[in-house]
């Protein structure tokens, strides 16, 4: 039915003449009249002095799969991390902060250098959309492949593989039960996670991640040093869930 009304409408466009030409015929004139339209929105696009067609330069992180590079404000594409005040689970462990580790990781691969961006458009905050790497290494496809993020398959099939075998491998946030962050952004909780709305710290998240003239140093409950160290979010400084989630974000233990 639906290629029957397209077809009409093309007839009446091109003429009962071009109409004659068959199913065939029409079929051509639709794929033709299709990839123009695509190739007119993409140059559309590219000559839009706005939106740049690359990007290179220091990523600031943002969360999980937010950055600035470049003074721009940065969203990659094709991938959808969990939030920073949201937290997955673990059967042996329970409550974990996942957006952290999400944000934590990301910066570790922002840590290795100059990122390079290659932008595909903008989202309706007026982001870049893009896919962005250090090296050979594609920020995207690292978040989904270590469990930090979820492929966006409502918009990109990019990084659909990755998803698959980090779920089959139960890594990050597939190692328990966790809500996709989009919907976790429109109100949906796992049951009993109500630290995640007032930002509070888990009872299961106490190691802390120091910031000194010594570098990023995580301080274990108990330690020689925990007590007298403070946390300050201004400095960069967070709480972590485990050991892991410390050296995953690029913190290490103090040489005593």
């Amino acid at each position: 039915m639906f290629g029957g009304q397209v077809g009409g409408g093309l007839a009446k466009r091109v003429g009962i003449r071009g109409w004659r030409l068959g199913r065939a015929g029409v079929k051509a004139l639709l794929v033709s009249f299709c990839l123009g339209a695509a190739a007119s929105a993409s140059a559309a696009a590219s000559d839009d002095p706005a939106v740049p067609a690359e990007l290179a330069g220091r990523a600031v992180v943002v969360d999980g799969d937010s950055l600035h590079v470049g003074g721009y404000a940065i969203r990659l594409h094709g991938i959808d991390a969990p939030e920073k005040r949201q937290s997955c689970r673990r059967p042996e462990t329970g409550s974990w902060a996942c957006g952290r580790a999400a944000t934590g990781f990301l910066e570790s691969l922002a840590d290795r250098g100059e990122a390079r961006c290659e932008v595909r458009g903008k989202d309706r905050y007026g982001r870049l959309l893009a896919v962005c790497s250090v090296g050979e290494t594609d920020f995207g496809a690292a978040l989904v492949e270590h469990g930090y993020a979820v492929a966006y398959r409502r918009y990109s099939e990019a990084y659909a593989s990755q998803e698959d075998a980090a779920r089959a491998q139960k890594v990050g946030i597939w190692a328990g039960p966790f809500v996709r962050p989009e919907r976790w952004r429109r109100g949906e909780r796992l049951p009993g996670a109500a630290a995640e709305t007032s930002g509070a710290v888990s009872a299961d998240c106490r190691i802390k991640g120091n910031v000194s003239k010594s570098g990023r140093i995580y301080h274990l409950p108990g330690s020689a040093d925990y007590a007298r160290t403070r946390i300050d979010p201004a400095r960069g400084e967070r709480w972590f869930c485990t050991v892991a989630e410390a050296e995953a974000a690029g913190w290490r233990a103090p040489r005593h």
